[in-house]
């Protein structure tokens, strides 16, 4: 090889080196609501991140050996956000639906959990049209509850719509909506808050599954990311057969919220 040619092969080497560096290094902008939804998540004021789907993230990125970062962003423009590429997943427990998949594409579940009603342990709720009659019902916007209540109750019921779950427990606990629907997990441990045990809340159980609540929880991509998606998707089910997914399941609700495989 004459010293032009090595040159040129030296500059190509150089800049493949460089190529497979910078994608080595892009960051996987990861996205969850500004608004507190604990246990799954919640930001504290020192910035940093705690619950279930924080930790989750955290070993999701260390099996996909990828550098990651967690952004805020207010939940009904989440969508949105990821639409536009201000944010590449969506990882705040985002049901997998019919209608959502018309827009964004999902990856496998990572956990489910059933859709449940918490009320004063005194207000009678029984989970059907004709117990539900009349009621005011309190629900956070843009959640398959909300799709739920609005496609079967919102003729029959008062449906009071909220920006935020945590405005949703604080009108129930003042006593200005009679129940709240809400995901199962969510509602087990806002009854054993302080202020819902001093109101008398309690979980009055779970809603029977319908199509409306779709199929799990999975994270949320554009729809042209294919290669991200696939390598969500492995990361995903490796940790699902793990101790690690296991022990945070445990930690954060004493039972496994794994999707039925």
């Amino acid at each position: 090889m004459n010293k032009k040619g090595l040159c040129n092969w030296m500059v190509g080497a150089a800049m493949l080196v460089a190529g497979a560096t910078s994608a080595h290094a892009e960051t996987i902008r990861f996205a969850l609501a500004a608004e507190p939804y604990p246990p799954f998540s919640q930001k504290q004021p020192d910035g940093s991140w705690t619950g279930f789907e924080p930790d989750l993230i955290h070993k999701v990125c260390a099996q996909m050996q990828a550098q990651c970062e967690i952004d805020e962003v207010a939940w009904d423009g989440i969508i949105p956000a990821l639409l536009a590429k201000k944010i590449d997943v969506i990882f705040n427990s985002m049901s997998i639906t019919d209608e959502r998949e018309k827009q964004i594409a999902f990856s496998r579940p990572y956990y489910d959990t059933p859709v449940a009603v918490a009320a004063p342990q005194a207000v009678d709720v029984q989970i059907s049209p004709e117990g539900l009659k009349g009621k005011t019902i309190g629900v956070q916007i843009s959640t398959v509850s909300s799709n739920y209540l609005k496609k079967y109750y919102e003729k029959i019921a008062d449906v009071r719509y909220y920006d935020t779950q945590d405005s949703v427990n604080a009108d129930l606990v003042a006593g200005r909506i009679d129940l709240m629907m809400a995901d199962g997990i969510a509602v087990a441990s806002f009854v054993k808050s302080p202020d819902a045990q001093a109101a008398g809340i309690v979980n009055k159980g779970e809603v029977k599954y319908d199509p409306v609540f779709g199929r799990g929880v999975g994270a949320g991509l554009r729809k042209d990311d294919a290669a991200l998606k696939a390598r969500l998707d492995d990361a995903i089910g490796k940790l699902l057969a793990s101790d690690d997914y296991k022990a945070l399941s445990d930690k954060y609700f004493g039972m496994s919220v794994a999707p039925k495989q």
